[in-house]
């Protein structure tokens, strides 16, 4: 498992707030298929399947 980046991390923390990926997409001036992207590696680094299971196990383990 590699360790979940400062990009994933904000990108998941928005999330975490209820942005939409779209929102977080304005919020960070990245595309929206990059969110995803980040979303996804993050879910990947973590060693889960979806993107809530990313946002609790990043809180879990306090990285957000």
């Amino acid at each position: 498992m590699a360790d979940t980046g400062p990009e994933e991390l904000a990108v998941l923390a928005l999330v975490s707030r209820g942005l939409t990926v779209t929102a977080v997409a304005r919020r960070l001036d990245v595309s929206e298929r990059t969110v995803r992207r980040r979303l996804r590696t993050a879910a990947d680094d973590l060693g889960v399947d979806s993107t809530i299971e990313a946002v609790v196990a990043a809180v879990r383990r306090r990285l957000i």
